[in-house]
């Protein structure tokens, strides 16, 4: 069936590619865009190059799911960060969503049927040396509440997820497991474990589920209670 091919961006290693397995498992066709692994490769950085990956993704049928999960992280106190990189993370954070959403939005709405998912981030409520990337992934949220409104009547819903800590394979080269800077977040963590990939996966097929037809516009943060006392309510 058509209706069950999910695009998921960045979906080759970590979240992404938990998400993509967790697809698998719930019966849909996962089509991958990514940098490397075995699914259609493309640098998403690039709007010429996220097209080209994007009619490529199409040529299989219309796609009624989407998980704009892909982007990247440039670290930088506000005196230190520069535009390029500021640029960077608009365009794979924030212009990659829009585009993949314009591309699929066709089938979706001959469908009567769709589901987006932004992977946003924590983040987005605030974290130091992340200007860029907070301001991004805040986008993200920006553009949830915006596209349920929109495509609420053609049957589309539209929301977010915000991780929190995860232990991905880039999170613990930065924070190794038993260094002092770690077990500080552990303990910061109301749960006191670092989330899993497939915690976050848990919580996308919740929301590209089709019994989940009346929630949109949300935000659920996937966090172990961090955001407890700092989300609004």
């Amino acid at each position: 069936m058509t209706q069950q091919r999910v695009l998921i961006t960045g979906g080759a290693s970590g979240i992404g590619a938990a998400i993509a397995e967790r697809c698998r498992a719930e019966g849909y066709e996962p089509v991958v865009i990514d940098r490397v692994g075995d699914g259609i490769i493309a640098d998403l950085s690039s709007p010429e190059a996220t097209a080209e990956a994007l009619q490529e993704a199409l040529k299989g049928g219309p796609i009624t799911r989407l998980v704009n999960n892909v982007g990247i992280v440039v670290p930088a106190s506000v005196e230190k960060q520069t535009l390029a990189e500021l640029e960077l993370a608009v365009s794979l954070n924030l212009r990659c969503a829009l585009q993949c959403l314009q591309a699929v939005l066709p089938g979706m709405q001959d469908a009567g049927f769709g589901r987006v998912l932004n992977v946003s981030s924590r983040a987005a409520l605030g974290k130091d040396l992340r200007s860029a990337y907070a301001a991004t992934k805040a986008g993200l949220l920006g553009f949830t509440r915006v596209w349920a409104l929109e495509l609420g009547e053609h049957g589309i819903t539209c929301n977010a997820i915000g991780p929190g800590p995860i232990s991905t394979e880039l999170f613990n080269k930065a924070n190794p497991p038993g260094a002092p800077r770690t077990q500080k977040i552990i303990d910061s963590i109301p749960l006191k474990r670092i989330g899993l990939p497939e915690d976050v996966a848990q919580s996308a097929a919740f929301f590209l589920d089709e019994r989940s037809g009346f929630i949109t516009g949300q935000t659920l943060y996937v966090c172990g209670g961090m955001t407890v006392g700092f989300a609004p309510v």
